[in-house]
């Protein structure tokens, strides 16, 4: 794959990438930007559901890339720029210096994407939850546990969003999810699609480790501080981790990976 060479910030061919910053606020039209070579890896790769749009990598760092500019599809520019033009271009200075553009996957109708999945499936249903580093922790754990899909209802913040990605090791790429109804209506559509739909709340008196494995299983997480709404825990079965020290809850990311663990492992 030919490399083409950027030497001006202001080059109109990579206007998509300049000031990142400011348009992470704005949004993108169904695009985001990813960064970083762990990131990039993903995006192209087979297992990523996002089309590479382009790529804009610090000139130093294309040879240790070379494998990766030629996993991209062939249709797929390639940017190369000296550091202080990719600085200029991103309005900051990216030390990891590699920038990709993507395009978001088609959204997913919950009862189709349920519909896919097979009579084990476990899922996350993410609720509420605005802090971006915990969405990508979520993500993260949902793809390093096998979680056959994340859902987000609709005050969810967006996955897709530069830092989301990033603390996902670009599982956000990669994870089938469904997302926009609000809670209660995805509970409802778990149910009727024959998942077990189960809260995580501290105050549960189902302790996690007893609470039984096996079949469709959907695990929900609401956001740190106010947790999951009343009306909301009464429609699901609820279960808590048992904490020690005066502790009541932990991390939801963390929360939730210790749930992904024990509902995906074998028994």
């Amino acid at each position: 794959m030919a490399v083409i060479p950027i030497d001006d910030p202001h080059d109109a061919r990579v206007a998509a990438f300049r000031d990142i910053r400011e348009r992470d606020l704005t949004g993108r039209q169904g695009l985001f930007v990813a960064e970083g070579e762990v990131v990039l890896r993903v995006l192209a790769s087979p297992a990523s559901l996002c089309r590479p749009v382009a790529a804009l990598i610090a000139g130093k760092r294309i040879a240790a890339l070379a494998d990766v500019v030629e996993a991209l599809p062939p249709e797929t520019p390639v940017y190369a720029a000296p550091q202080p033009v990719l600085d200029g271009v991103a309005g900051f200075h990216l030390h990891r210096g590699i920038l990709a553009l993507g395009q978001k996957p088609p959204p997913r109708a919950l009862v189709d994407l349920l519909a896919e999945l097979d009579d084990a499936a476990v899922v996350v249903l993410a609720c509420g939850i605005g802090n971006h580093d915990n969405m990508g922790g979520i993500f993260r754990a949902a793809a390093a546990f096998g979680a056959a899909a994340v859902l987000l209802d609709d005050r969810c913040c967006d996955p897709f969003y530069r830092k989301a990605i990033r603390v996902s090791v670009g599982a956000v790429l990669r994870t089938p999810m469904a997302a926009g109804l609000e809670a209660g209506e995805m509970v409802e559509g778990l149910n009727a699609a024959g998942f077990r739909v189960l809260a995580m709340t501290p105050s549960s008196l189902t302790p996690l480790h007893l609470a039984q494995r096996g079949g469709r299983t959907a695990i929900v997480l609401g956001a740190e501080g106010p947790g999951l709404p009343t009306d909301l825990l009464e429609r699901c079965e609820t279960v808590g981790i048992p904490m020690s020290g005066g502790f009541d809850s932990l991390n939801v990311a963390t929360a939730g990976a210790i749930a992904l663990h024990h509902f995906t492992r074998q028994a």
